[in-house]
């Protein structure tokens, strides 16, 4: 029953942030006149403060990851038991296209949709690879020094993140492949996801083997399960 509770707040959490991602792209694209930067700023501040509330109220349950990226470097760092994982990950893809559905339904768009936003080339890949590397590394920053910290340290990275690289930083393989079904302003062509996806595990890789380096201290030991997340 515990274990359910934590799929169940994955996907519910998972749906509620694609939810603020697709639903402010679409709301700042229709307010911002043509305008890029508009439209972007209001989708950027959106998901940070989706992001904030999310993790405050879903941490507790399953710790608020939002993202196989970070499921499975927590577990890699053997902060999360291996075996939620493959639970966490259907939940997280699950509820992302849920959220995608959702946002649809709000705005009145087609429920069913498959993006043509082309995201092609090694610049966008390396960018994903930065964005979850720099999203792992805050993750693995704060809950050894400052865990009650993560929510607000998440949301202002990935803020930042929209703005400093090139892909926007979806730095989320369940955001990646939600955000595949949405023809509006946050999509990505399905034949552009796998290599985002590919260079999310790459980044959050080579976070993981940072942090085991850079804190590897005797009297250091490595602490539980906290919340954290993306986008």
């Amino acid at each position: 029953m515990n274990s359910m509770r934590r799929y169940v707040a994955e996907c519910i959490g998972t749906a509620l942030l694609l939810a603020v991602v697709v639903g402010s792209g679409i709301m700042g694209e229709r307010l911002a006149s043509g305008n890029v930067a508009i439209a972007l700023l209001a989708n950027s501040i959106a998901t940070g403060g989706g992001l904030v509330a999310l993790i405050l109220v879903f941490g507790p349950v399953s710790g608020a990851h939002f993202n196989p990226a970070v499921s499975l470097a927590l577990a890699a760092s053997r902060r999360h038991a291996w075996a939620d994982i493959p639970g966490y990950l259907v939940a997280q893809v699950a509820g992302g296209i849920a959220g995608v559905w959702a946002a649809h339904a709000m705005f009145g768009e087609p429920i069913l949709q498959v993006s043509d936003k082309l995201r092609p080339g090694t610049a966008l890949m390396f960018s994903e690879i930065m964005a979850t590397f720099g999203l792992l590394t805050t993750i693995f920053g704060c809950i050894r020094h400052r865990p009650t910290a993560v929510p607000y340290a998440v949301a202002v990275y990935i803020v930042a993140a929209y703005w400093f690289t090139a892909s926007t930083s979806f730095a989320n393989p369940a955001v990646t492949v939600a955000r595949s079904l949405t023809n509006t302003f946050a999509g990505i062509r399905p034949q552009d996801a796998p290599g985002f996806i590919i260079a999310q595990l790459v980044g959050a890789a080579l976070a993981t083997v940072l942090d085991g380096w850079l804190y590897r201290r005797a009297d250091a030991p490595v602490p539980a399960a906290h919340p954290s997340i993306p986008s």
